[in-house]
């Protein structure tokens, strides 16, 4: 197997671990700063739909929401019906749960509005870190808190604009997600690039 030499040889975070799929996750997405309101807002429902689950359950079902949630338009996913919801609770690609699929209808609604509101949601978001992403300097996993101050405030925002699964929780993972927060620890390969990005 090609990868097998680089993950042998490079330090990563150890929620990594072996699976490809997982390592490509940390390798080239996660802690990248992202501005797109496209991935933003996928982000954001991925997030909530992995409540109670783990994450390599929804990095494995991506490409079917991408499928299932016309790759994320929230003007399109606002406009969904009943039939729609018929349909995407019949998707087994999907995690199909009646109050996360509605959930992720109603957040896109929200999502328009933040969007009228700020220009982008990209704009709206940054805020919460003053446009640029904290750069942490942990050096073992666990370390890492389960929330923060900024989460704390874009989750109790969030829920006032009437978006649902933006827990604290939540938020912090989607705030580690695209950038927000540099989480890799110290002795990971990405810390430095990440934080060159920043």
């Amino acid at each position: 197997m090609k990868n097998e030499p680089a993950l042998a040889t490079k330090k990563r975070c150890s929620w990594s671990g072996t699976d490809p799929l997982y390592v490509s996750y940390h390798d080239e997405e996660w802690g990248v700063p992202m501005h797109d309101d496209r991935i933003l807002f996928e982000f954001l429902v991925l997030e909530g739909a992995q409540a109670g689950l783990s994450w390599s359950t929804i990095l494995r079902k991506r490409d079917a929401y991408r499928r299932a949630f016309d790759r994320f338009d929230p003007r399109k996913v606002a406009r969904y019906d009943q039939r729609k919801v018929a349909e995407l609770l019949a998707d087994a690609g999907i995690v199909r749960n009646r109050a996360k699929v509605a959930s992720a209808i109603r957040n896109a609604k929200a999502f328009l509005e933040v969007q009228a509101e700020f220009g982008s949601f990209d704009a709206y978001q940054w805020r919460f870190v003053d446009g640029r992403p904290v750069q942490n300097r942990r050096r073992a996993v666990r370390e890492i808190p389960p929330r923060s101050p900024q989460s704390d405030a874009m989750s109790k925002d969030l829920k006032a604009r009437g978006f649902s699964f933006v827990g604290s929780t939540i938020i912090y993972a989607h705030m580690q997600a695209i950038g927000m927060v540099n989480d890799h620890v110290v002795e990971c390969f990405r810390h430095r690039e990440v934080a060159k990005l920043g």
